[in-house]
């Protein structure tokens, strides 16, 4: 079989140690047992999710065109582009505990700790590889996810935002512009919070209209959240209806993502691809 050109090439970065990420078993998200059900659900965000990602990208019909590479666990002092110090030192203090609920539904077990430092280091190695001029598309293939945890505080299953520390290495690395999409279904508050009083960073968020839901995620991801200061008018929510289809999203993508982009000229573009925005998912 002939090997892909880079042009045709996906890098995938992976690691399966973060698989080790254990959310547990609940009534959906919550980690409770209410002591009269037979079966407790599994976590929303559990390792067979990403397993059948893995085995679908291994054996599906775009197998051909992806390289595989192994991520890495991220060095502290790399999480600090992002996130407090103080934050930090809160997570692996929870650690070394043995875990904790940090909020609602998002659980720090044993593991967690370590798969986070994979998502996030790998996460890193993908920006790395194409910085370096080794490819053209690089996806990181990772849980725990990331774009909702906040420079400041965990949010949404996300502990540490692996798209943040992506596009600040961007802009360490001699990127005057990063544009990021971000396509779950629920908006991606931590990424945008994270760039929020920033004009290098253009954040584009296409979520449903769940607005906020508490402590961990005061944004409410609506049209007038445009940024503050130097980043006023960088940040570009579009909040779409609950059921939105294929053609939404075109229009969405063709009408406002990318005059946004192709306006903005940025010299690198990071896609968020949180699935869940996929037809059938339980909270779409």
């Amino acid at each position: 079989m002939a090997v892909a050109s880079a042009t045709e090439r996906i890098d995938v970065f992976w690691h399966e140690g973060m698989l080790k990420h254990d959310t547990g078993k609940g009534v959906f998200d919550t980690g409770l047992d209410p002591g009269f059900l037979d079966v407790l659900e599994m976590h929303p965000e559990n390792a067979n999710r990403i397993k059948n990602m893995v085995s679908i990208l291994k054996r599906g019909p775009i197998s051909p065109y992806i390289s595989w590479h192994l991520g890495r666990p991220a060095q502290l002092s790399e999480l600090l582009s992002f996130h407090t110090p103080e934050y930090i030192n809160e997570l692996v203090k929870a650690d070394k505990e043995g875990g904790k609920m940090i909020c609602c539904g998002t659980f720090l077990s044993p593991g967690s700790w370590n798969a986070s430092l994979l998502a996030a280091g790998t996460t890193l190695s993908a920006m790395k590889h194409i910085l370096d001029g080794h490819g053209k598309l690089a996806y990181a293939l990772v849980r725990p996810p990331g774009h909702h945890a906040q420079p400041t505080q965990a949010d949404g299953y996300c502990f540490l935002n692996n798209a943040g520390l992506a596009i600040q290495l961007a802009l360490d690395s001699g990127c005057q512009k990063v544009a990021v999409v971000d396509i779950d279904v629920h908006y991606g508050n931590g990424t945008a919070e994270g760039f929020y009083q920033s004009d290098r960073v253009l954040t584009m968020s296409l979520h449903m209209n769940h607005g906020s839901w508490g402590p961990s995620h005061p944004q409410n991801g609506s049209v007038d959240e445009l940024g503050e200061r130097d980043g006023f008018g960088y940040n570009l929510n579009i909040p779409l209806p609950n059921g939105t289809g294929d053609k939404g999203y075109e229009y969405a993508m063709s009408e406002l993502v990318m005059p946004a982009i192709n306006k903005f000229k940025p010299d690198m573009l990071v896609m968020v691809v949180g699935q869940d925005s996929s037809a059938g998912w339980i909270n779409c």
